[in-house]
């Protein structure tokens, strides 16, 4: 008999144990909808820590130049056009003292968060598997009355070339058919609902001017013009795409006209170098110019190793090419085969910085902007400044010896060949 009992006790506990469990869990965690065709991956993926030190350091720029963000909006009537963007802080600390108004509710409220954040988790590293090419939407069709305008045949023309360079050197150096993709891959994408769009962003290849054109995309501004650069880069008015659950980012990647500008990397490497070591920064000049000077300069001064200022353009590609870097990768100088991954989301548009203003405003009428919309011209940083230009760059590159061009070339092979840039010295191979 009271074996009999005790096995009915441990039934009735398991299938207890059991019950909870299943009301516990999301059916998302448990079951994937899948889609016809696809299969998928059920192991998480790591970020890269080079990716994650370079959001970890847009986070801090948000968080230091707050209050600077804000003198700007209040100086400059402009910015009334923008909505104010509600504090992550005062959301998160709302929420907390909602929790603690009642214990018994705070109890339930307190559940409902942990299985949120544990939901948010499993977004963020699963994986989004997406056959080879499979976007929906492709290079959009010219108009009827476009395909007379030579102007217009002639940029379609380079968009099919770009595009079919870049597919071949994925295809000939990447093995896979099919792609997993995670949030970390469209971390770098924002989304412009409004007109389809989304952008990924490239530093120092017009991203700032590109955000303002999708914020007047948006309806947040009514000119360019009108918007400051610490209102384009922290004030958090775009949307990411890994900011959306996974139908949501499955749907845009699908939908959306996916584009993406680059740079010849050589002018690019300078162009963030003197932006980011030759003026003065509070996040570069002690994160990375502390770090540089201390590994790479021989009888450094006690001030240099203190303030982090000064860095040389040779120290710079020293640290660049050192596989024991003393501070990881930053956004700025890495590979845009690595910011957008272009093996895998299959862009529909590739712009040039060299050609920017005929690309960008092709590109705006593809997608039907407003004809008053066009490309901004005007410098962003240090405006009284000469552009980086092909001559500048070879005049910085001039200081490293034959062998450090060529391993700088190795470096950003991938995006020589896949963007179709030609060598910038003669004694490359």
């Amino acid at each position: 008999m009271r074996l009999t009992c005790m096995f009915s006790f441990i039934l009735l506990f398991g299938a207890a144990g059991l019950v909870v469990f299943i009301h516990l869990q999301d059916p998302e965690e448990i079951v994937h909808q899948q889609t016809p065709g696809i299969k998928y991956n059920m192991g998480f993926q790591q970020p890269k820590k080079d990716c994650v030190s370079s959001n970890n350091q847009d986070r801090r720029l948000r968080k230091n130049t707050a209050d600077g963000a804000a003198t700007v909006k209040q100086s400059d009537p402009s910015q009334n056009l923008l909505p104010k963007p509600q504090s992550t802080e005062r959301r998160q600390s709302s929420s907390i003292m909602f929790a603690m108004k009642d214990q018994q509710k705070g109890e339930e409220i307190n559940s409902i968060r942990l299985h949120k954040r544990r939901r948010r988790f499993i977004i963020k590293k699963s994986p989004i598997l997406i056959s080879m090419n499979s976007s929906g939407l492709n290079l959009p069709t010219l108009k009827s009355e476009d395909r007379t305008n030579n102007k217009w045949k002639s940029l379609y023309q380079i968009q099919r070339e770009r595009k079919r360079v870049m597919r071949e050197t994925c295809s000939k150096y990447k093995s896979n058919n099919r792609r997993i993709i995670t949030p970390y891959h469209v971390s770098r994408i924002f989304v412009e609902d409004k007109y389809r769009v989304l952008y990924c962003e490239v530093p120092k290849a017009g991203c700032s001017n590109w955000k303002r054109v999708l914020m007047v995309l948006n309806g947040l501004a009514s000119s360019t013009k009108d918007i400051q650069h610490n209102t384009v880069h922290y004030g958090n008015y775009l949307k990411r795409l890994d900011g959306f659950d996974h139908k949501g980012i499955y749907h845009r990647l699908n939908t959306y006209t996916k584009m993406l500008f680059i740079r010849e990397p050589f002018e690019k490497l300078v162009s963030a170098f003197r932006d980011k070591f030759e003026h003065p920064n509070n996040y570069y000049h002690p994160v990375f110019g502390k770090a540089i000077i201390s590994r790479y300069r021989v009888n450094a001064t006690k001030e240099a190793l203190r303030t982090g200022s000064g860095v040389q353009f040779k120290e710079f590609i020293q640290y660049l090419l050192d596989v024991h870097r003393p501070v990881g990768m930053d956004i700025h100088w890495d590979h845009v085969n690595r910011l957008c991954s272009p093996c895998l989301i299959d862009y529909d548009f590739v712009g040039k910085f060299e050609s920017m203003e005929e690309d960008a405003n092709f590109f705006l009428h593809l997608i039907g902007a407003p004809q008053n919309l066009t490309f901004p011209k005007f410098k962003d940083r240090h405006s009284n400044e000469e552009r980086t230009t092909p001559k500048i760059t070879q005049q910085y590159f001039a200081q490293l010896s034959p062998a450090q061009r060529q391993r700088s070339y190795d470096f950003y092979y991938m995006d020589y060949l896949m963007f179709n840039y030609s060598k910038p010295f003669e004694d490359l191979y």
